[in-house]
């Protein structure tokens, strides 16, 4: 009898969110070391785009060992150009190994000032060192060629307030950064005559094209902005914090919504047919880290806290693997039913019962 175990194909839906970004790469770095594991498409907006598109390039170069190489690489490349920024810790800070940028007094006047001014007042000649570390780190060539993983960009149409999906063979610098596009910090991206922002206001990021694909059923959600905050906010910036998660929640909520309803309405009609197909849903968290992380600790870019944000995603991505690879092509353990009911609370990983 052989002891061979089957290849499971999954679809992988990556948030932005800043340097907490370093959570996925860790999350992807494990799931590359399975060779039991499949990923057939990427959808991403922002970090998650740039994720992709990094590991997509590796991938086509070399497989999923110089796919990790480049994930690596390209994480240290952003540590390497942040060591320039005025957006650092204070002593205090470095001392008590807190990675937040709360008290330090550039993070303060670049907060103050983004919100009086807009990018076409302090920034006119539309200055960006992640565009450059991208073009730099990032052969589109090769990631437009790729054949084994597919990759979905997501940036919101300025004018339309609608989703733009970016994929093979479009993938550029251009449709890269439409995704992480912050309307306070950087003017609008310019595609075809379209101006773009941030892909998280409208598709953070978006499932729809994940649902189409035929080749698996498993959308594996990496949830690195909280949906759930237990401690109610009650400064300015905390609130705005919020405000802005919630935001950048809404459009994922939304479509996990639409699956929900597609779910009970295969299982009460019958539909389950090449046209109507049900899809399993999955969520890797980093719940308890998130809490204590300050939104402003998403500029942070130290190599030892993106090692930190790293190795707590693998950890994540390690439990699921442990607890659910058995469901995978199976079930969902994502319990939508109880997602969106009043007393939903993020499950955790050793405590997660999977459902049918």
């Amino acid at each position: 009898m052989s002891d061979q175990v089957t290849q499971k194909s999954i679809d992988l839906a990556l948030q932005g969110g800043g340097s907490h970004g370093a959570l996925t790469w860790g999350v992807l770095d494990r799931l590359l070391e399975d060779s039991r594991i499949r990923i057939c498409s990427i959808s991403g907006t922002s970090a998650g785009a740039m994720n992709a598109v990094v590991l997509a390039d590796g991938l086509e170069k070399g497989g999923a060992e110089v796919g990790r190489e480049a994930l690596a690489g390209f994480w240290k490349a952003v540590s390497d150009a942040a060591r320039w920024s005025p957006l650092q810790r204070t002593l205090w800070d470095r001392m008590t190994n807190n990675f937040s940028l709360d008290q330090s007094p550039a993070y303060l006047w670049f907060e103050q000032f983004t919100r009086q001014f807009s990018p076409y007042q302090l920034n006119p000649f539309d200055i960006n060192p992640l565009r450059d570390l991208i073009a730099g780190t990032v052969d589109f060539d090769a990631v437009n060629r790729c054949s084994s993983l597919k990759v979905f960009v997501t940036a919101t149409n300025v004018r339309t307030g609608r989703a733009k999906v970016f994929t093979q063979p479009d993938l550029s610098v251009d449709t890269v950064m439409a995704s992480a596009c912050l309307p306070f910090m950087f003017k609008a991206v310019e595609i075809d005559g379209e101006a773009y922002w941030d892909g998280g206001y409208i598709g953070n990021p978006a499932l729809y094209p994940l649902v189409d694909d035929r080749a698996t059923r498993d959308i594996v959600i990496v949830q690195i902005n909280p949906l759930v905050r237990e401690e109610l906010p009650t400064t300015g910036r905390a609130i705005i914090n919020r405000l802005n998660e919630v935001t950048f929640n809404a459009a994922l909520l939304k479509e996990l919504r639409a699956i929900h309803l597609l779910h009970e309405l295969i299982e009460a009609e019958g539909l389950e047919s090449e046209h109507y197909r049900n899809s399993y849903v999955h969520l890797i968290h980093a719940h308890e880290e998130i809490q204590h992380l300050s939104a402003s600790s998403k500029f942070a870019a130290e190599w030892s806290y993106l090692l930190y944000l790293k190795e707590r995603g693998r950890a994540w991505a390690e439990r699921f693997i442990d607890q659910h690879f058995d469901d995978l092509g199976v079930r969902s353990t994502l319990d939508l039913g109880q997602l969106f009911s009043d007393s939903f609370r993020l499950p955790q990983l050793a405590d997660t019962a999977s459902t049918e």
